[in-house]
C-alpha cells in the first residue's frame, strides 16, 4: 500500500506550486482518459488521511470528473489493490469550496472495511450491457443491478 501522487505532473509554477520538498503534498496535473480535458488535483497526507481533490479542466472550463477520471486519478495516486473512497459527511459537516471538486480518502491508520461483493453483482457473470428498451432515452438512465 503506498500514496504516490507523484506519478502525476507536479504544479511547480503559480498559487499552487510546490517542489519535491513537499513529498506527496502539492498540486498535479496529469491528462484525462475523457477526450480534450486535463485533470487537476491537490494531494495531501496529515492529520491521518490520505486525500486528493480533484477537478476536470479545458481552458477555461471547469466541470466535475466523471467516474472513469476518478478511476484515473485513484490509479495514479494508488496501488491498484489499495481501498480508497468518496464520502457522503453529515449535511452539517458539508464543505463546497468549489462547485467541480470529488475528493478521494484513505485512512492511514485503519483499512477502509467493505462490504462482500456479492453485494454489488455477480463477478462470475462480468460486465453486462446496458439494458435498451423502448423509450430508455426518455426515462433516465438503466442500472442492471
Amino acid at each position: 500500500m503506498a500514496f504516490h501522487p507523484m506519478r502525476a505532473e507536479r504544479i511547480l509554477v503559480g498559487p499552487m506550486a510546490s517542489d519535491v520538498t513537499y513529498g506527496a503534498n502539492g498540486a498535479f496535473f496529469m491528462g484525462s482518459p475523457e477526450a480534450g480535458w486535463d485533470l487537476i488535483f491537490i494531494a495531501s497526507d496529515g492529520l491521518g488521511w490520505e486525500h486528493v481533490s480533484v477537478r476536470a479542466t479545458n481552458g477555461a472550463r471547469s466541470r466535475t470528473p466523471t467516474w472513469k477520471e476518478m478511476c484515473a486519478v485513484k490509479d495514479a495516486c494508488w496501488d491498484a489493490e489499495d481501498v480508497v473512497m468518496q464520502l457522503h459527511p453529515r449535511r452539517s459537516e458539508y464543505v463546497n469550496n468549489h462547485p467541480h471538486v470529488l475528493h478521494l480518502w484513505r485512512p492511514t491508520a485503519a483499512e477502509i472495511p467493505l462490504p462482500d461483493s456479492l453485494l454489488v453483482g455477480d463477478k462470475s457473470v462480468g460486465e453486462l450491457a446496458p439494458a435498451v428498451t423502448k423509450g430508455a432515452a426518455d426515462d433516465g438512465p438503466h442500472h442492471p443491478h
